[in-house]
């Protein structure tokens, strides 16, 4: 099947799959922005942090790495520990991202959790358009970002705030965006994976240590599935590029 032709300009392709993680960014940013002040940072370092950083779980840990007596290597393997599913990330975006030329460096700066999980519903771009497309994604997100923390960071030096429970509002975003991928799909077979591979890796592991392990679960079933799906497509006389095309549909 043909892939539908799109007449839209990249900024409008885009724009519209991006209203999602605007409503999350903004208020996600905004609370940022106000834990921020009240620890005693102007607006000019938290949107610093948003623009060079741009890592929300890391930035809102940031703040009490800032602000309590941490070592620079404990920062670091903090940093590492939390930021580590990225890693899993790129490895997933390798094909989509290989012929990105001049968009791809910020393209991977810019692939952060709500990116990705509008990426990588996308399919191989194939034209320069949807290359830009992609870009507009990710430039827009971050654009949400840096706005809603300077909106915080304006509000929390001249109101006072109750923070308790701010940093929740993270968690929220991610429980919104999954639930709207699991109304879009087709098939929930990728979501229940990921589900299932996170409660046994919770079980096991626990809180504090679960994400790496069940990343890996992760990406161990969705190799196996695509193994597993290119050799149907090789035992029909399929090739890969045209069974690429046909996944992307």
């Amino acid at each position: 099947m043909a892939r539908k032709k799109q007449t839209d300009s990249p900024f409008m392709q885009a724009f519209p799959k991006t209203v999602p993680v605007m409503v999350g960014y903004l208020f996600l940013g905004i609370a940022y922005g106000i834990l921020m002040s009240v620890n005693g940072f102007g607006a000019i370092w938290a949107v610093l942090m948003s623009i060079i950083v741009y890592a929300g779980s890391l930035q809102y840990v940031g703040i009490n790495l800032l602000t309590a007596a941490v070592s620079p290597a404990a920062a670091f393997l903090m940093a590492l520990m939390i930021n580590a599913r990225h890693l899993f990330y790129g490895i997933s975006m390798l094909g989509k991202y290989s012929e990105m030329g001049k968009w791809k460096p910020y393209l991977i700066f810019g692939l952060s959790d709500e990116t990705f999980s509008v990426v990588c519903a996308e399919p191989r771009p194939e034209n320069q358009t949807e290359k830009r497309k992609f870009f507009w994604i990710t430039f827009l997100d971050q654009c949400y970002w840096v706005a809603g923390t300077l909106l915080g960071s304006a509000a929390g030096e001249v109101i006072s705030f109750n923070t308790e429970g701010l940093d929740f509002a993270l968690t929220a975003l991610f429980v919104v965006i999954f639930t709207e991928q699991w109304l879009s799909a087709d098939s929930h077979v990728p979501a229940l994976t990921g589900v299932i591979c996170s409660v046994v890796s919770l079980a096991l592991f626990g809180a504090d240590r679960f994400i790496i392990p069940a990343m890996l679960l992760i990406l161990a079933a969705v190799s196996a599935g695509y193994r597993k799906n290119e050799s149907k497509l090789q035992g029909k006389g399929i090739t890969k590029e045209k069974g690429e095309e046909f996944n992307g549909q």
